[in-house]
C-alpha cells in the first residue's frame, strides 16, 4: 500500500480518523476521499483502477492531506480483508469504512442480461458484505468504528429497468440496518441513499432502452461532493450520536 509520510498538526491529528474508501477512483468515492482528507482525516483509497488512485493520492498530498492507496476488488473477500489488515498494520487502527463501490448496468428483465445481474449482485451486495466482515473484528477490538454504506434511492423505489439494481440496493439497506441493530453501541452504522449524482455509473449501461431512459433521468444531477458532505456529516458526529440514514436528492428529482 502506498502511504503518505507527511504529518498533520497536533490538533488536527488528534481528531483525525483512518478511513478506508472503496470505489475511490471516481464519482462519490473520489469526492469523499477529497473531502475527508481536506478535513484532516487519513484516507486509504481502494479501487481497481490504480492509475486513477495514484493521481488522486498525489492530488490529496499536494493539498496537504494524508492518503494511501491500493488496488482493491471488493468482490474478492480475501482482498478486502488484506486491505483492512494492512491499514491497521500501517496506522494502528481503522476508524471507518465507506462501502461505496457499486455498479449500475440497468436493463429490463426480459433483456436477460444475466451476466450484468450477477455483476451487480457481486459488487453491490457481496462487496458490501466483504467490507463489513473485514472491519468488524477490528471495530470490536477497538470498541469503536463506523460503517457507512452508499446505497441509493433505488433502495426505496423500483422503476422499469431498475429491478435488479434496486434489489441490490435494498439488500444493501437491509444488511446495513441489520448491522446497526446487531452492533454494540460503540459501532456506528450509516446508510447514505443518493439520488441522481454526476458519476460514471450510467456509462456502463449496455441495454439501449435503459441507456436512452437514463439520459433523460440524469438531466437533473447533483455533484458527487453533495454525497461526500453527507458522509462527512455522519462521520463527524460526537461518539454518542449515530446518524442512521440520509437520503439526498437533487431538487429537480421527484
Amino acid at each position: 500500500m502506498t502511504t503518505n509520510t507527511s504529518t498533520l498538526s497536533e490538533s488536527t491529528a488528534s481528531s483525525s480518523r483512518v478511513v478506508l474508501v472503496t470505489g475511490a477512483s471516481s464519482g462519490i468515492g473520489e469526492a469523499t476521499a477529497l473531502r475527508l482528507a481536506s478535513e484532516g482525516h487519513r484516507v486509504v483509497l481502494g479501487a481497481r483502477r490504480t492509475d486513477r488512485l495514484e493521481a488522486l493520492t498525489s492530488r490529496i498530498r499536494a493539498e496537504g492531506g494524508l492518503a494511501g492507496h491500493r488496488r482493491l476488488d471488493v468482490t474478492d473477500a480475501e482482498d478486502v480483508r488484506a486491505a483492512v489488515k494492512d491499514t491497521v498494520a500501517e496506522y494502528g487502527r481503522i476508524d471507518a469504512i465507506v462501502n461505496n463501490a457499486g455498479v449500475m448496468p440497468l436493463s429490463r428483465l426480459d433483456a436477460l442480461l444475466v451476466d450484468e445481474w450477477d455483476r451487480m449482485i457481486d459488487v453491490n451486495v457481496r462487496g458490501l458484505l466483504h467490507g463489513i466482515a473485514a472491519v468488524l473484528p477490528h471495530f470490536r477490538n477497538q470498541g469503536s468504528g463506523h460503517v457507512v454504506t452508499v446505497a441509493s434511492v433505488g433502495a426505496h423505489e423500483v422503476v422499469p429497468t431498475s429491478a435488479v439494481y434496486s434489489a441490490t440496493k435494498f439488500a444493501a439497506w437491509a444488511i446495513t440496518e441489520g448491522l446497526r441493530l446487531e452492533s454494540e453501541p460503540g459501532i456506528r452504522v450509516t446508510t447514505i441513499s443518493p439520488g441522481v449524482v454526476e458519476s460514471e455509473l450510467a456509462d456502463h449501461i449496455s441495454d439501449p432502452h435503459a441507456k436512452d431512459a437514463m439520459r433523460v433521468y440524469r438531466r437533473n444531477a447533483m455533484p458527487a461532493d453533495a454525497i461526500a458532505r453527507a458522509i462527512s456529516y455522519a462521520l463527524d458526529q460526537p461518539a454518542d450520536v449515530d446518524v442512521n440514514e440520509i437520503v439526498v436528492r437533487p431538487v429537480g428529482q421527484r
